[in-house]
C-alpha cells in the first residue's frame, strides 16, 4: 500500500510532463511491473487517456511479451554477435553475472540457452558461487516470488558458496563477465582480477557498471568490451516495440518480439563496429558506440535545421 501511494503521488506531479508522444518513462532499479501498474493507473485516472505513456506494462493493459526479459536477452544477443565476430561464442564458456534482478536473471537464462554456464550471481548484500552452474529456477523463486535475498540460495544448494560484499564476484575465474547490477560496480582492481583469471569478454548489462580506468585497462589487455549504451539497449529497444504495438492496437507473439529484439541488437553491434573501423579505432566498441550515436543525432539535427 505504501508503494502504491508513493507511485500515485509521484504520477500526480509527473503526468503533465509525459505522454505517448512526449516522453515515455520505463522501469529501472526498484521499479518493476507492480510499480509501473500503479503509475499507469494513476495517469489514466487523471487524464482519462488509455495510451502507451509507460512501458513495461502488464499484459492485461497494453504490455508486450518479452519486455521483462528484453534487457538480459538483448545483452546476450549483442554479446554473442561480438563473440562470433572474434571467432568465439557462449558455447562451453564460464559466465559470471552480477545482480539478480530482471536483467541478470534473463541474461542468465539466455546465456545458458546459448551454451554458457553461469556460476555466480549477486545482490546488494553479497554473491553466490555455484561451480555446478546456477540453478536459475531457484533464483527466480527467491527474487521474483519471495522477494528475498540471494544468500537464501545456499540453504537448498549445499555445494554453493555465499560471500558477503559484492566486489569479490569479479575474482571468480570466468571467460565472460556480464555486469548487470549497478553503476561503477567493476573497479580497476576488479578489472585486473578479471584479466588475471583469463576473462576475455566483458559486456555491460547495467548502466555504466565499469569505471573509466577499468575500461581502459580491459581494452589495453585485449578484452572484448561491450559498452552499456549499446549492449544493454534491448530494454529500451523493446520499449519501442511495446509503443509500436500500443499505437497499432496490436499484440505480437513472443516469437515476433524476440526476433525483432535480436535483429535490433545484432544491428547495433554492426553499427558500432563499422563506426569504430571507419574512424580508425577498429575493435573499440565504446568509441564506435559514441561515434555512431553522435552521428545519428547530429545528422537528424542538421536535417531539421541548425539554430
Amino acid at each position: 500500500m505504501e508503494v502504491m501511494r508513493f507511485c500515485q503521488s509521484f504520477m500526480t506531479e509527473l503526468y503533465k510532463y509525459v505522454g505517448a508522444d512526449t516522453d515515455v518513462p520505463a522501469g529501472d532499479i526498484g521499479v518493476g511491473a507492480r510499480e509501473i501498474g500503479y503509475l499507469y493507473g494513476q495517469y489514466k485516472r487523471i487524464t482519462g487517456l488509455y495510451e502507451g505513456v509507460l512501458t513495461g506494462k502488464g499484459l492485461s493493459y497494453g504490455g508486450s511479451l518479452v519486455r521483462t526479459q528484453a534487457t538480459g536477452y538483448g545483452l546476450c544477443y549483442f554479446t554473442e554477435e561480438m563473440l562470433n565476430a572474434a571467432g568465439k561464442s557462449f558455447k562451453g564458456q564460464t559466465v559470471v553475472i552480477s545482480g539478480s534482478g530482471n536483467v541478470a536473471i534473463y541474461a542468465n537464462e539466455k546465456a545458458t540457452q546459448l551454451g554458457g554456464k553461469v556460476v555466480a550471481m549477486s545482490d546488494s548484500n553479497g554473491y553466490i558461487y555455484d561451480k555446478d552452474g546456477i540453478d536459475l529456477a531457484c533464483v527466480k523463486q527467491i527474487k521474483e516470488v519471495k522477494r528475498g535475498r540471494i544468500k537464501e540460495y545456499v540453504d537448498t544448494h549445499p555445494n554453493a558458496e555465499y560471500h558477503e560484499g559484492c566486489a569479490g564476484i569479479w575474482t571468480i575465474p570466468c571467460d565472460i563477465a556480464l555486469p548487470c547490477a549497478t553503476q561503477n560496480e567493476i573497479s580497476l582492481d576488479s578489472c585486473k582480477a578479471l584479466v588475471k583469471n583469463g576473462c576475455y569478454c566483458v559486456s555491460e548489462g547495467a548502466n555504466m557498471p565499469t569505471v573509466i580506468e577499468g575500461i581502459e585497462y580491459l581494452q589495453k589487455n585485449g578484452v572484448l568490451f561491450g559498452p552499456a549504451k549499446a549492449a544493454n539497449a534491448g530494454g529500451v529497444g523493446t520499449s519501442a516495440l511495446e509503443m509500436s504495438q500500443n499505437s497499432e492496437r496490436l499484440s505480437w507473439t513472443a516469437e515476433e518480439v524476440d526476433a525483432k529484439l535480436k535483429t535490433i541488437m545484432v544491428n547495433i553491434y554492426h553499427n558500432i563496429a563499422n563506426a569504430a573501423k571507419e574512424y580508425g579505432m577498429e575493435g573499440n566498441f565504446e568509441a564506435g558506440a559514441n561515434i555512431a550515436g553522435f552521428l545519428k543525432v547530429a545528422d537528424a539535427m542538421y536535417a531539421q535545421g541548425v539554430v
